[in-house]
């Protein structure tokens, strides 16, 4: 994807996870899943639909793709609009891309009605989100800089000013950064650099990728 084309920021599933409701005796699992392409997605849901085959349903919702998004969902027999839709506007709602959820259904012989069903797929929807791990990618530029001793404090400061994230340092005759700017503060923290150091440090741009903390750790991502 050219770099001018990327969206600068998006949310997605970095670990899908499992949660589950009951309604009325009815058992609700939703399964969630991070996937690259509608077709990761369509095998995601046929290995919900063998493993749980014996469920009365086993509904999905999917979003692929971060620029002309590809969105399916289906109520795999519940009625009209009362189990995938309500799904993917769990997923559209919270601004996840590149996600799948599949919600198996085991009927507990109490009909719910039209709205019982869109609460009870978007409540199980909402507890599979919260058991998976959700994370914010931003677009960044790879930056290198090399600094003598002298000026690694003011480095340091101005990378945690803008809570930037470093990937690396070394430290030998000089000091070698390796770090990750957001595309959107680039130009100010290029500007900072050369105003803080009197220009006696310049960045190193190695291309463009997505940064992320995934539970406290900064994570790289080539997509």
């Amino acid at each position: 994807m050219a770099d001018e084309c990327r969206l600068k920021c998006y949310r997605t599933v970095f670990e899908g996870g499992t949660g589950e409701i009951v309604e009325k005796k009815s058992r609700f699992i939703a399964h969630v899943a991070h996937v690259e392409s509608e077709e990761e997605a369509l095998d995601f849901i046929e290995s919900i639909r063998k493993k749980y085959w014996d469920a009365r349903h086993n509904c999905h919702a999917f979003t692929v793709g971060l620029g002309q998004e590809t969105a399916r969902c289906s109520d795999d027999g519940e009625p009209a609009q009362t189990a995938g839709k309500p799904m993917l506007d769990v997923l559209t709602g919270q601004g996840l891309k590149n996600t799948v959820v599949v919600v198996t259904r085991y009927f507990g012989g109490t009909l719910l009605g039209t709205g019982g069903l869109v609460r009870a797929y978007s409540a199980a929807v909402q507890e599979g989100l919260a058991a998976s791990v959700i994370i914010e990618k931003y677009l960044c530029q790879r930056v290198h800089i090399q600094m003598d001793y002298t000026l690694l404090g003011k480095i340091q400061y101005l990378a945690a000013k803008q809570s930037l994230m470093i990937l690396d340092t070394v430290y030998t005759d000089a000091v070698e950064m390796q770090l990750l700017v957001p595309q959107d503060e680039l130009g100010r923290f290029e500007k900072e650099v050369t105003e803080a150091t009197g220009g006696r440090v310049s960045l190193e741009k190695k291309g463009f990728c997505y940064g992320a903390d995934v539970e406290g750790t900064t994570r790289v991502f080539d997509d």
